[in-house]
């Protein structure tokens, strides 16, 4: 058995102690240690991007990591964006724009989305598919999470 260490995530602005094996992934901690589980587990080998979260400002795939080495990060997932009484503008105009049906994609769409937005406040219809190229969905074709995406870039509150 591998000996445990201590380290603290900065998850949402919140600091979570955790103790954890050295080899846990970030997915893994955020999930098991810190009980956020809207970042979901996919592939495990970075392709996918149904883990993705930001990582001092910059997405990430959180199943490439290891937890300890975001030991000291601001760390970003999907229920530090919004809440349930107010969603996030990314988050409504995916309601808005039906640009999801089974929802496993949607929390690293969404963060993918919100750095494409931050970067590049007015994208064209292909730097938003460049900017998701990422995150794979298996449900919707991706014409109406395009659409959302630039639906929120017009509204201009998706930063």
């Amino acid at each position: 058995m591998t000996e445990k260490i201590d380290f603290k995530l900065n998850i949402n602005g919140h600091d979570y102690a955790v103790q954890a094996e050295p080899r846990k992934t970030l997915v893994d901690a955020i999930r098991d240690e810190c009980g956020l589980t809207g970042t979901h587990i996919g592939c495990e080998h970075g392709v996918c991007g149904a883990c993705t979260v930001m990582l001092n400002g910059r997405t990430v795939r959180s199943c490439l990591l290891f937890a300890a080495q975001a030991d000291g990060s601001e760390i970003t997932t999907i229920e530090g964006i919004g809440t349930d009484e107010a969603l996030h503008p990314l988050q409504l105009a995916f309601q808005q724009h039906h640009a999801l049906q089974c929802g496993f994609c949607t929390p690293g769409m969404i963060l993918a989305a919100l750095e494409l937005l931050r970067d590049n406040p007015d994208p064209t219809e292909e730097e938003i598919r460049a900017g998701l190229s990422g995150n794979l969905c298996m449900c919707t074709g991706y014409v109406n999470i395009v659409r959302a995406v630039r639906a929120a870039a017009r509204n201009g509150k998706a930063k």
